[in-house]
């Protein structure tokens, strides 16, 4: 019975309610353009509409979006995978038909009881909704003014990304001056940021990348390189404090094996064959087995916040972190931009930009 209803339940989860015909791009007074995913698929599940321009609640702020940063998360949240997320996201098709979390712009207008910003501010954070023309924020949550020496792409950039970076380091890693640490993923978004944070926060760094990215990974501070088609880090060779796992391409022992006997890894992504629970399957392998290895693991499942989107300010401020951006693309391109995602070739991050 129990086998049964397990089966029953997976084909559920995994079975994706048919697309509606995509509406006619019409505009009027108070409307925006939008991108809208109404059920799972691939990009071309994704649509550019014209909607009603939200209108900011008494919390919140309105905000013109200038840029918004592109997300692994975006295109989980796309194929609704791993399936397990559907229980939250929605069975048969997305119950939230927004789409893109980042976002840098303008305040257009703010609710009557939001005394930190006003409009005309700079602003930068993370909402849903972020690929379109306008996306509205709790002002008590993460959004923060842009620092005065970045531009709106630079700032879009930042706040999926960088917290993820600062939070697996600083908080899941524990990370002290003096420590050596390695970021597998060292070029793409979380480990371009995580190599800057991890040498300001007073580490050795060491940066896994391909060969063609080597030199990126050592401009933003790494003070050793490997070149994975040449070297695996986990046979031999140096052990560290800190492992920071961006690619989930080596097993749990074999990560574990690069490590100092008291040393921390730091798992931020999870196999990319497991459709059904992602990165839980390899977390509850990492609890079950905690118990026999004398080093700390960890499974990060980041969130974004105000406190810690005022920290990377103040690093982006000081110069100590800057965002690397690969491609732009405009709004109408947003599918582009996620299938250039999915080839898993990014360094650093892709953008959305709105123009003027």
């Amino acid at each position: 019975m129990l086998t049964a209803a397990g089966a029953v339940f997976a084909v559920v989860l995994s079975r994706d309610a048919a697309c509606p015909p995509a509406a006619a791009l019409s505009e009027s007074g108070n409307s925006m353009q939008a991108i809208r995913v109404h059920c799972y698929g691939g990009a071309e599940a994704l649509r550019l509409e014209q909607v009603p321009r939200p209108v900011p609640a008494e919390d919140e702020l309105l905000v013109r979006v200038r840029a918004a940063g592109v997300n692994p998360l975006d295109w989980h949240y796309l194929h609704g995978k791993p399936y397990v997320m559907r229980l939250s996201s929605g069975l048969g098709r997305p119950e939230n038909p927004r789409a893109g979390v980042d976002f840098a712009g303008t305040v257009e207008a703010v609710g009557s009881a939001v005394d930190d910003f006003r409009p005309g501010d700079r602003v930068f954070g993370a909402a849903s909704g972020a690929f379109a023309e306008y996306v509205v924020v709790d002002a008590s949550k993460s959004v923060v003014h842009m620092p005065g020496n970045i531009d709106f792409e630079q700032a879009a950039a930042v706040p999926i990304a960088a917290i993820t970076a600062l939070q697996a380091l600083r908080d899941a890693g524990q990370l002290q001056p003096g420590q050596k640490v390695l970021i597998n993923g060292a070029s793409g978004g979380v480990g371009t940021f995580a190599v800057q944070i991890a040498k300001a926060l007073g580490a050795e760094v060491t940066g896994v990348s391909s060969a063609r990215n080597t030199e990126l990974v050592r401009s933003l501070g790494a003070d050793h390189t490997i070149d994975y088609a040449q070297e695996d880090f986990t046979r031999g060779g140096p052990r560290y404090d800190l492992v920071i796992d961006n690619v989930g391409n080596h097993p749990v022992a074999a990560l574990r094996a690069a490590l100092q006997p008291e040393g921390t890894l730091v798992m931020v992504t999870g196999p990319k064959n497991n459709p059904w629970i992602g990165p839980l399957g390899r977390m509850l392998a990492t609890r079950l087995t905690a118990s026999f290895a004398s080093q700390t693991q960890v499974t990060l499942f980041a969130s974004t916040n105000k406190d810690d989107l005022a920290v990377l300010r103040t690093m982006l401020e000081g110069g100590s972190v800057r965002p690397v951006i690969d491609r732009r693309f405009p709004l109408d391109q947003v599918p582009q931009a996620i299938e250039f995602l999915e080839q898993g070739r990014t360094r650093g991050k892709s953008l959305i930009t709105m123009g003027d």
